[in-house]
């Protein structure tokens, strides 16, 4: 039995192994990065080339360039959520000599 009306969109794939070739360019990137002393700009670059590559793997692999207006509306929830929850880290860890609180 057919199941009608499911229509899936179509990725051609030239365009998964130029993702695929994009991912493996900025992976040897990452490496040759983590070989250089770039001083405070190494976390900056390394997670710069880190979302990027996150970025590439949701919009192709996870289908949610082609998806429907709630799939996105749920993944860009899911980041603002994580930036919340990265925010509120970062200002714990970062406050801490502020009261010399010993351990860091």
């Amino acid at each position: 039995m057919a199941e009608a009306g499911i229509h899936g969109h179509t990725v051609p794939l030239r365009v998964y192994f130029g993702v695929f070739g994009a991912l493996m360019v900025l992976t040897a990137v990452t490496v040759a990065v983590a070989f250089m002393d770039l001083g405070p700009w190494n976390t900056i670059v390394a997670m710069g080339i880190a979302v990027t590559k996150a970025t590439l793997v949701i919009l192709f692999f996870m289908h949610v360039r082609y998806s429907d207006r709630l799939t996105r509306i749920v993944v860009a929830a899911g980041f603002f959520w994580f930036a919340i929850l990265v925010v509120l880290t970062l200002s714990d860890f970062l406050s801490r000599p502020w009261l010399g609180v010993p351990g860091r």
